[in-house]
């Protein structure tokens, strides 16, 4: 294995409800009405910043700054990784995996997350989302190249039925990881990933057998 690379939102740490709570906050007065936690799930895929465009498009450039400022504010919802993971990321780091993430999240919000968790330092690479949809396979055959690495020697860490999905259209095989509350296991499951992991403690040691093996 040569190369991790990870998704952000539900993987590295429990950002979804802050993302959610944040682009409520941001559209709704906006808006002129309220929405669910499922409505705004529904529109995941494109960056915050094609949410908010699809949304309220009279009023992106309001709502994307505001969305900005609340997601800064309630970063306090989620103001670490989940417990393990940066042990994860020092261990691959020590034997001289390359780590890379690859995310949805838009480059702005990207950017105050790693910041809150004090983690962007880990990465060699970081591949942001768009707000056309969903730009994962392109991102993830874009760290590829840039590392000459072929997709076996890599594998994808990541929380959504998607993340399966654009993993194998590169041919990188895929963690899902389902230890997020947000997370759905059966549904991952279903599309039969490579490894499935409910708790960060056993991907931690599933890295470290296949580090030293």
């Amino acid at each position: 294995m040569k190369c991790i690379l990870f998704d952000l939102d539900g993987t590295i740490g429990n950002t979804l409800p802050l993302s959610i709570a944040a682009l409520k906050k941001s559209i709704e007065p906006l808006a002129g009405r309220t929405y669910t936690d499922q409505e705004i799930r529904a529109t995941f895929g494109p960056s915050e910043e094609g949410i908010l465009q699809a949304l309220i498009p009279d009023h992106y450039d309001e709502g994307i700054e505001n969305f900005l400022v609340h997601y800064h504010n309630l970063h306090t919802m989620c103001a670490a990784p989940f417990e393990g993971i940066v042990e994860v990321l020092d261990y691959a780091k020590s034997l001289n995996v390359q780590l890379a993430l690859v995310t949805g999240k838009g480059e702005r919000g990207t950017t105050i997350t790693l910041a809150t968790f004090g983690i962007g330092s880990y990465f060699g690479l970081i591949e942001t989302g768009s707000p056309q949809g969903s730009r994962k396979v392109e991102a993830i055959t874009n760290v590829l190249k840039q590392w000459g690495v072929a997709p076996e020697e890599c594998i994808y860490v990541g929380d959504s039925p998607s993340d399966i999905i654009e993993s194998r259209e590169v041919g990188v095989p895929v963690v899902a990881a389902a230890w997020a509350e947000t997370t759905d296991p059966e549904e991952l499951l279903a599309l039969q990933p490579d490894w499935l992991f409910t708790q960060v403690k056993e991907f931690k040691e599933f890295i470290k057998q296949s580090l030293t093996n």
